[in-house]
């Protein structure tokens, strides 16, 4: 085996990834939990590092690279951001040091737009970024789906600007603490290709003024309609999922190839979303491009 370098972390906010990395960014070994920024800052950060560290083996003085919301204000050490108009490559000129874990832990901060009339911020997406783009002078769109999607407009290796769309937290508030709850318990899986959601999605799309009234119809097509439980969650979803792509879309004379990266169901839906409302896109896996990016990382501060 290989000896190992580095450990490469992504802190999210409920979930925790840490890949064993050799000095060829080779991966070794990987952990996965649920012990994200909200659980970890009950139980204690370094603890929760330390416990993942010891299952893998790593040496004691092995550094470790961390992105996400450890840096974040609730999070283990506040790591700031980077405002954008920024080059990816200086975000890790900005990673900070943690004190007194006896051994180099860096944190790498994330990115923000002080634009007053469209503040926004991200951390842990700055690092897909870094791991996802290659070098280049032309324009990028890059959409980067979650919880709180992100779309980011993108110059060669600088990040010009971006914006959030909450489209994964809202589908989980309306689905289990609006009206629309009830027309959707016991909804199962749905593929992207459903008719419901791909008939939901280009509604939205069209007229994203009207989603007020669109979300409504999940309702009302139960009531009046019949809809089941899974189509109305499928209605639901790509309503709100129209939304997004409309918004991020919205600046756009000219609308480019947009690069998606994402991994698992959710790039499997956002490349239907896609397809279906005839947008070309370029996929890359999620969990490949914060790799990479935190492997750049590691090679410019805790290995340099």
């Amino acid at each position: 085996m290989n000896r190992p370098a580095y450990a490469a972390v992504d802190w999210g906010t409920s979930s925790f990834r840490l890949w064993l990395m050799d000095d060829k960014d080779t991966v070794l070994a990987e952990r996965r939990s649920g012990e994200g920024m909200t659980s970890a800052a009950k139980t204690g950060f370094a603890d929760v590092l330390a416990s993942h560290l010891q299952a893998v083996e790593a040496p004691a003085d092995m550094p470790v690279i961390v992105c996400g919301m450890a840096g974040a204000r609730q999070g283990w050490v506040e790591a700031g951001y980077v405002d954008v108009p920024a080059s990816l490559p200086s975000v890790l000129k900005g990673a900070v040091r943690v004190e007194g874990v006896g051994r180099d832990v860096r944190i790498l901060p994330g990115l923000a737009q002080r634009d007053a009339n469209a503040p926004d911020v991200m951390r842990g997406e700055e690092t897909q970024l870094l791991g996802a783009l290659r070098s280049g002078t032309g324009q990028q769109l890059v959409c980067m789906p979650g919880t709180h999607s992100k779309w980011v407009h993108v110059s060669g290796e600088s990040v010009t600007s971006f914006a959030t769309y909450m489209t994964g937290e809202l589908f989980d508030v309306i689905s289990k603490h609006s009206v629309l709850s009830h027309s959707l318990a016991g909804a199962e899986a749905f593929d992207a290709d459903r008719p419901a959601f791909v008939e939901a999605l280009q509604a939205a799309f069209r007229a994203p003024q009207q989603i007020s009234n669109l979300l409504f119809t999940v309702r009302s097509g139960t009531l009046l309609h019949g809809l089941n439980p899974t189509d109305a969650a499928a209605r639901l979803s790509g309503t709100l999922l129209g939304i997004e792509i409309a918004g991020g879309l919205s600046s756009l004379q000219d609308i480019p190839s947009v690069i998606l990266v994402a991994s698992g169901k959710l790039r499997n839906l956002y490349e239907g979303a896609f397809s279906a409302l005839s947008l070309t896109y370029e996929g890359i896996d999620a969990d490949d491009a914060v790799r990479q990016g935190l492997s750049a990382a590691a090679h410019k501060t805790v290995l340099a």
